[in-house]
């Protein structure tokens, strides 16, 4: 696998990736109905660092950096990520979350704050606590899942 720099040419790539973890509407804040355009427009926004995961089976992972916050904050970094669902239990996102711990110490961030994971989605809970990740807040009732209903979401820091 190699994670390399997104570049426009990956646009349907990433969406592809995107699209079935937003329409599930499982793991994200976002809009279930969101367009190919708007969602892009987020991801590839130009203050994001966008990484694209490749295997021979093509992007299977894609994932944003970003700081958290400006100005006094601007020393805590964020990210997002996404792992194509035929990719899943494959490392993806685990390769995906060192690459970005990584790519933040080399850009000086001090620390990597998750500002809202979802407390059902397990697979992703235990994978940021196994690279380090505590769960630093819980906010209660804060995600309508769509089949859970009112579920917990987490905030998870790394310092770096």
């Amino acid at each position: 696998m190699v994670i390399r720099p997104a570049t426009p040419a990956d646009a349907p790539a990433i969406w592809h990736v995107m699209e079935p973890i937003v329409r599930a509407g499982e793991t994200y804040a976002l809009s279930r109905d969101l367009t190919e355009t708007d969602a892009l427009a987020f991801w590839m926004d130009p203050t994001h660092e966008v990484y694209v995961a490749e295997t021979g089976d093509g992007v299977v992972g894609t994932y944003i950096l970003r700081a958290n916050h400006e100005g006094g904050g601007a020393h805590v970094a964020n990210c997002g990520y996404m792992t194509a669902a035929r990719s899943a239990g494959q490392g993806i996102g685990r390769a995906m979350c060192v690459h970005s711990v990584d790519r933040a110490r080399t850009r000086g961030f001090r620390a990597m704050q998750f500002n809202f994971v979802v407390s059902s989605n397990d697979r992703a809970v235990r994978l940021w606590q196994s690279v380090g990740f505590t769960i630093v807040g819980r906010l209660p009732s804060a995600f309508l899942h769509p089949h859970q209903g009112y579920v917990d979401a987490y905030v998870m820091y790394l310092t770096l």
